[in-house]
């Protein structure tokens, strides 16, 4: 099996296991307790939130364990809103956001929130202007994605950032999870208030994240109970976990991209000879990891089947879209045809990947293509 669908999950570093497993064992005692087990697990618990801190240039107590990217999204975007309504209940997203953000904004105009969602380019990248075209007195809160799940495109979020220096009443959240340790960002140079990261998507656990929130943001929780986590994350802490997590983001932000980078870019210039192939993705303005195509007259599904059964995982959309039947929300935000929308797949690479898995995958493209739009002309 060739994996190249990194950005849906990823394979458990060898090391990060052994790290879970020698923490649940030797640090399995309550880190609320006050016996010397507890106490034991707290300090190895602190232990992991402190390296994490250290590496993302943040202090200690901006370092919240969450179990992943939702979790800290929705804990960002929902806490924040309900936290500052006072001040006004206006947000401001993209059309693009992942669903756990997303969603998390429909839930809100439930509760009586306004949210404006802000059209990208055609190359699946939003304007500073435009979000700053819809800043009011009432918007506290403006969420807007590093990087894009299924396109890979960078959104511009420290120029956000600069231009919300002139909106203080305004809170800044940021869904890094694809971004993180694949493209440079720096949390405070961008002004960033709050800040989802998961570890399974950097060859971690899954279950496994956390929200960096600044010491200037205010949150209201979303679970009620024994207030762990500074108040804001109820729940036993997972310090085998937080341990885990540290090794992965250690791995993470040492690891060289510059081989991802080489083997997208020999696909997207390889695929681009090939007249049937469209690239969503946009050059130059985009993560290392990730390629999203589509193949003219032929549906995302049929293509992933086919792949599949020649040895190769891509994915369609997200995985948390992809069993849906709807074209892709993100690109019919680019101006897509529904049609060439309904037939991308994305391709999203790790360093574990080759440029001769690469070179197979073309080959085998070359073939599986041309044999699915013969059936596809045969049904007509």
């Amino acid at each position: 099996m060739i994996y190249f669908d990194n950005s849906a999950t990823t394979m458990p570093d060898q090391s990060v296991l052994d790290t879970f497993i020698k923490a649940s064992t030797r640090f399995f005692g309550n880190p609320s307790s006050l016996h010397f087990p507890g106490m034991e697990a707290e300090r190895f618990l602190e232990r992991a939130r402190n390296q994490i801190a250290v590496l993302c240039q943040v202090s200690a107590d901006e370092i919240i364990f969450t179990s992943g990217g939702t979790e800290s999204n929705n804990l960002a975007v929902k806490g924040a809103a309900r936290f500052y309504q006072n001040r006004g209940r206006h947000i401001v997203t993209t059309a693009i956001e992942h669903p756990s953000v997303f969603e998390a904004c429909r839930d809100l105009e439930e509760e009586g929130f306004r949210v404006t969602y802000v059209q990208p380019g055609q190359n699946g990248v939003v304007k500073t202007a435009d979000i700053e075209r819809v800043m009011t007195d009432d918007t506290i809160l403006v969420t807007v994605m590093h990087v894009n799940n299924e396109t890979g495109a960078i959104q511009p979020v420290e120029e956000i950032g600069r231009m919300l220096k002139s909106y203080p009443q305004t809170r800044f959240h940021v869904d890094a999870v694809q971004g993180f340790g694949k493209v440079p960002l720096n949390i405070k140079k961008a002004n960033i208030d709050l800040l989802s990261v998961s570890g399974h998507k950097l060859h971690g656990l899954k279950g496994t994240g956390f929200l960096v929130k600044r010491s200037r943001a205010e949150l209201v929780p979303l679970l009620s109970g024994g207030g762990q986590e500074k108040g804001i994350r109820s729940g036993t802490e997972h310090t085998a976990a937080a341990a885990a997590l540290a090794k992965t983001v250690r791995l993470t932000l040492k690891e060289e991209v510059s081989s991802i980078q080489k083997m997208t870019n020999w696909l997207r210039q390889t695929l681009e000879l090939r007249p049937e192939f469209v690239i969503h993705t946009p050059d130059g303005q985009a993560a290392p990891h990730i390629l999203n195509v589509s193949v003219n007259g032929v549906k995302g599904e049929v293509l992933v089947h086919a792949l599949e059964k020649k040895g190769f995982i891509v994915s369609t959309t997200s995985a948390c879209s992809s069993k849906q039947t709807k074209p892709s929300r993100t690109l019919m935000a680019m101006g897509v045809h529904q049609d060439l929308a309904s037939s991308a797949i994305r391709i999203s690479l790790s360093s574990r990947n080759t440029m001769e898995e690469a070179e197979q995958f073309i080959e085998t493209l070359d073939t599986i293509v041309p044999q699915l739009a013969k059936k596809r002309n045969e049904r007509k």
